[in-house]
């Protein structure tokens, strides 16, 4: 391999946090003429002030994350069959504690790959490269896809924020396979449909997996709203476990027209297009059980505060559709909500619309989305469910 440049920590980086997590922040780093000259997503080693290598990391002049370790083993090749063994590794992971062939094959940081989201749709695989590393590298990670499983599709989709961060643009386009159809999942033992290019991120999000299951282990027998419903998971999902009603709502024509199609064999289930927040407003019906999970409200740290204002609002409104004797459960995505806060706004918002609660089940993503222990960001999903008075 040809050497590759070695750029030195700075003065004030603590060398204690360095070693165990898989970030270097850029003002940790001595941004020379040479390491500013260096193209995003360029391999390199980082040196201690004393002289001792501490890993192989894919570094990003023009990042406030300036460094993502991709392996302790400074002298190891990243090559195609460095990306076998990784994908290989999260492969028989997932294959282990999912089954089937329908999960988050690749979560990033959590499976060692910074910046790198694959999602499995049995043969059709979405790749999200997030980063310029990944970009680099995305010859080999297919390369490496294709040894592994050989997908009879391959689509590369990649926006918002995180490549933005990173400098790059949104990409989004088949690499093989191209099908303007509906891809199925199977999640639950119920049949989906995701679209990989015109759907949000990759299609479908596998991360509330279980809580769907959780949920329908509720609905039976019940009348069930499903507020920010996207393509159906929690609603239809309620719906083939024995609800007897439910009603989704979500603001995407699209969405619903989707997971129309999708609840045909559930007569139980009906989508409504509409603001959730207006909805609520005017809605008069009271449900058995009632599940938001709304997209980010905090997409950025500074939106915290209104972020939490908003949850606070939500559970307000979503409690008042509780039936006396029902239940509640409110999620969020935002890795800027800590746990604690998202609790106590959901609790604030649950007295505000006068009802009395316990807290009676907590749960965050499934174990297809791993969490790395030294980035506590990996573990963003808060899924909280409430027994109201």
């Amino acid at each position: 391999m040809t050497e590759l440049p070695k750029l030195s920590l700075s003065p004030q980086a603590r060398l204690g946090q360095i070693r165990g997590a898989p970030w270097i922040f850029s003002n940790q780093i001595k941004m020379t003429a040479e390491a500013t000259a260096l193209p995003a997503g360029s391999l390199v080693k980082i040196v201690e002030p004393q002289g001792r290598i501490i890993g192989l990391y894919h570094f990003n002049p023009h990042s406030l994350i300036g460094a993502r370790l991709l392996s302790r083993n400074h002298d190891r090749e990243i090559d195609v069959n460095f990306f076998i063994d990784r994908i290989g590794r999260a492969l028989r992971l997932r294959e282990r504690v999912i089954g089937g062939e329908h999960y988050r094959l690749v979560h990033a940081e959590g499976d060692t790959l910074p910046g790198l989201i694959i999602d499995r749709y049995g043969d059709t695989m979405v790749i999200q490269p997030n980063t310029a590393g990944m970009m680099a590298h995305l010859d080999l990670i297919i390369s490496a896809i294709d040894k592994l499983m050989a997908p009879a599709r391959i689509a590369i989709s990649a926006d918002g924020r995180a490549r933005a961060l990173e400098g790059l643009e949104p990409i989004s386009y088949w690499h093989r396979g191209e099908t303007s159809e509906a891809i199925p999942i199977v999640e639950n033992g119920i049949l989906f449909q995701a679209d990989p290019l015109g759907g949000q991120k990759t299609g479908w999000f596998y991360d509330h997996r279980q809580n769907r299951a959780y949920a329908a282990s509720l609905a039976k027998n019940q009348t069930v709203l499903d507020l920010y419903s996207y393509t159906g998971g929690f609603g239809i999902t309620c719906a083939a476990a024995g609800a007897a009603q439910v009603v989704s709502v979500d603001s995407s024509e699209l969405a619903v027209t989707a997971a129309t199609q999708v609840a045909k064999p559930y007569p139980n289930w009906r989508g409504e297009v509409a603001d959730v927040f207006k909805w609520l407003e005017r809605n008069t019906d009271k449900f058995g059980l009632v599940v938001a999970d709304p997209p980010a409200f905090a997409k950025v740290k500074k939106d915290v505060a209104v972020a939490l204002k908003g949850y606070e609002k939500l559970a307000r409104l979503a409690t008042q559709a509780v039936a006396p004797g029902g239940l509640l459960a409110l999620a969020s995505c935002s890795h800027h909500i800590d746990p604690g806060p998202f609790l106590e706004a959901c609790a604030d918002g649950i007295r505000a619309g006068g009802r009395q609660a316990s807290l009676i089940h907590t749960a965050g993503a499934g174990p297809d989305h791993p969490v790395h222990p030294q980035l506590p960001q990996t573990g963003y999903l808060k899924f909280l469910v409430f027994a109201l008075d």
